[in-house]
């Protein structure tokens, strides 16, 4: 029966064309390689190697023998090598990107989720906006993200959409929550945004300046603000309308403006979630075991596609 020793012996021999060079490759003595070629001969029964002078020439069933033994010992090393990736990956640390609105979403219970399987790692979760994740994903400090679309440039990444949704326009007043709000209404609204550093790319903002196209004007915004609780506080004090994802009216309205409800817009407008990665990367176990989690929490939370 074939051992990964004697395989071992056989392709040190094969590529030093000597028994004395393999062992020393090997870190072995000279009889104990001589032995393993010995006994992986009478095992296949044939002659791998002639001897010549002082080395050893492979015979045309060595030559043959060759590739399959390099890839039996790659495909040892490689499950090796992946024993110990899940290893440390059990007691190192996981970085995965997410802007905020999706922290809002999933952020506490991604990493409950993944302390729950893996007790001893450390989490990282990266990011405040789907720009600056992105960027955080091109320079390699992180595997794997979810952001929001189309505010990706996808250029060197492979993009997976995975939920959508909903904006929703949110308000004290009850008068502009009777019907849905259409573009020209939203035009002429007084609005207090978030994400206002990342203003010219936020995904939220390209949808409704899409939405406002045909009216020639952008969202005027009278309140800018960079986190969305902010934003739902101000529209709680009656100071200005916004637009928000339906998710976050859900969690943060009964909190922060409970005097406060929401109404589509007309037509309905989406922003959409996506997992992202560079393209052709192969994932760690980390990464993909936060895609996989992340994924899940965000499609019970937001409409799954």
């Amino acid at each position: 029966m074939l051992s990964l020793h004697q395989l071992t012996c056989f392709l040190a021999t094969y590529e030093r064309g000597s028994l004395t060079a393999a062992a020393e490759q090997l870190g072995y003595a000279q009889p104990s390689v001589s032995e393993q070629i010995r006994a992986l001969e009478k095992s296949l029964g044939v002659q791998l190697f002639r001897r010549v002078g002082r080395g050893v020439v492979p015979t045309t069933v060595a030559d043959t023998l060759r590739p399959h033994a390099e890839r039996v010992l790659a495909a040892v090393d490689e499950a090796q090598q992946s024993v110990q990736r899940v290893k440390s990956f059990e007691t190192g640390t996981i970085r995965f990107g997410m802007f905020g609105t999706a922290r809002l979403y999933a952020g506490a219970g991604l990493v409950a989720d993944v302390l729950s399987r893996y007790p001893g790692v450390r989490v990282e979760l990266i990011g405040q906006n789907s720009m600056d994740v992105q960027e955080d994903l091109r320079r390699g400090r992180i595997e794997a993200a979810m952001i929001a679309v189309p505010q990706v440039d996808s250029e060197g990444f492979e993009v997976t959409p995975v939920a959508r949704d909903e904006l929703v326009y949110i308000s004290t007043d009850p008068a502009r929550l009777e019907s849905p709000v259409t573009a020209h209404r939203l035009a002429r609204a007084s609005l207090v945004m978030p994400e206002t550093t990342w203003r010219a790319d936020d995904s939220t903002r390209r949808v409704l300046r899409r939405m406002l196209h045909e009216t020639g004007r952008n969202p005027q915004t009278r309140i800018e603000v960079e986190d969305v609780e902010t934003a739902v506080e101000l529209v709680g004090m009656g100071y200005a309308d916004s637009v928000i994802p339906k998710g976050a009216a859900l969690q943060l309205l009964p909190r922060l403006a409970p005097d406060a409800g929401w109404v589509s817009l007309r037509p309905r407008q989406y922003d959409t979630f996506a997992i992202v990665h560079r393209t052709d990367a192969l994932l760690s176990p980390a990464a993909r075991l936060m895609i996989e989690l992340a994924t899940k929490r965000i499609q019970a939370i937001a409409d799954p596609i």
